[in-house]
C-alpha cells in the first residue's frame, strides 16, 4: 500500500507541476503584453491581469515544493516559459494568457475532483490548491474586458 501512496503523490506532484507550468507561460504571456503597451495600459493589465496570475504562480509553486518536501519527493525548478513571438501582440498574448490559465484551472479542477489530494494529499496542498484556483478565477472575463477597452 506504501508503494501505492508514493506513486500517487508523484502523480500528485506532476500535476501541480503541469499546472504550474501552465500559469507559468501565462505570467510570460502577460509579462510581453506588458511590454507593448503605453504607460496607462500597462498600469491597467498589471493590476487587473498580471498580478492574480503573478500571486498564483508563486502560491502554486509553493504549495509544489512545500508538498515535496512534506513527504520527501524531489522538487523542481519551474524554468521561465516562452509565450511567442512580439509580432502575435498584445491581444494574441492575452490570447495566451487565457488560454493557458483556463488549462491550469481545468487540470487543478480535475485533480481536485480525482479526491487524489485528500486521499493521498494533506490539508496544506489542499488549501494551496484552492487558493491557486481562487486567484485566477475570472481572468478570461477581466482579460476580455481589459482588450474591449484597450486603447480607449
Amino acid at each position: 500500500m506504501a508503494y501505492r501512496a508514493a506513486d500517487a503523490r508523484q502523480q500528485l506532484l506532476d500535476d501541480v507541476a503541469e499546472a504550474t507550468d501552465q500559469i507559468g507561460l501565462a505570467l510570460a504571456a502577460l509579462g510581453e503584453a506588458y511590454e507593448q503597451l503605453d504607460e496607462y495600459n500597462a498600469d491597467k493589465l498589471e493590476e487587473e491581469l498580471f498580478r492574480a496570475v503573478q500571486l498564483a504562480y508563486g502560491r502554486a509553486k509553493r504549495t509544489h515544493t512545500e508538498f515535496a518536501q512534506r513527504h520527501g519527493l524531489p522538487t523542481r525548478a519551474f524554468e521561465s516559459a516562452s509565450p511567442g513571438l512580439s509580432s502575435q501582440g498584445v491581444k494574441g498574448f492575452l490570447d495566451v494568457a487565457v488560454e493557458a490559465v483556463g488549462a491550469a484551472d481545468r487540470d487543478l479542477a480535475t485533480l481536485q475532483d480525482s479526491m487524489m489530494p485528500v486521499e493521498v494529499g494533506d490539508a496544506e496542498l489542499r488549501a494551496g490548491l484552492s487558493e491557486v484556483r481562487r486567484l485566477i478565477s475570472g481572468l478570461s472575463s477581466r482579460a476580455r474586458q481589459f482588450v474591449s477597452v484597450l486603447g480607449r
